[in-house]
């Protein structure tokens, strides 16, 4: 039992804890509400910047790519590993060509298909299938893999077996 000067002492020293612990709480509350702030915008700069994208890559398909869209497109090497030297490996609808044989749309999706025949019946992560093609060197080239891989699961080309790991379809 606490006896009655120690009381108020005991209790004053809980105010006081309090207290601390209010004037933190309501740093760390203010502290989210910007960083909760920050990911609203961004989060509408990507909605934004997607739904901007996805409407040009609609129009792009619908009329083949302008030669200025064409030159707009990074010539990215194809990896060593996703090369395979068969002619089963499997097309890409959305790749054109142009009269040197140089691709202009579609390059991340054929790029990924011809990694999946090569690796087979394996699972693989996405971070593995952009090291293999050479596009791990931040976070918005694996987001970019990402988002190619999940598209490609929605055309059911290839196989989502687990939390984020990624299987090719079996032939």
């Amino acid at each position: 039992m606490v006896s009655g000067t120690r009381a108020p002492h005991t209790i004053a020293v809980t105010a006081e804890s309090l207290h601390k612990d209010l004037a933190r709480l309501e740093l760390q509350r203010q502290a989210l509400e910007r960083e909760l702030a920050a990911v609203v915008a961004h989060l509408g700069s990507v909605q934004r910047a997607l739904s901007a994208i996805e409407a040009l890559m609609r129009d792009t398909t619908e009329a083949g790519p302008t030669n200025a869209q064409a030159q707009a497109v990074p010539d990215l090497p194809a990896p060593e590993a996703a090369a395979p030297s068969d002619a089963s490996a499997p097309a890409d609808t959305d790749a054109d060509s142009d009269a040197d044989g140089q691709r202009k749309y579609g390059q991340l999706t054929e790029q990924i298909l011809e990694y999946f025949a090569t690796v087979g019946q394996a699972d693989v992560r996405a971070r593995d299938v952009a090291a293999a093609l050479g596009r791990d060197t931040d976070s918005g080239s694996i987001n970019a893999v990402r988002s190619t891989l999940d598209r490609l699961v929605g055309t059911s080309r290839i196989r989502r077996t687990g939390r984020g790991l990624y299987r090719a379809k079996r032939s």
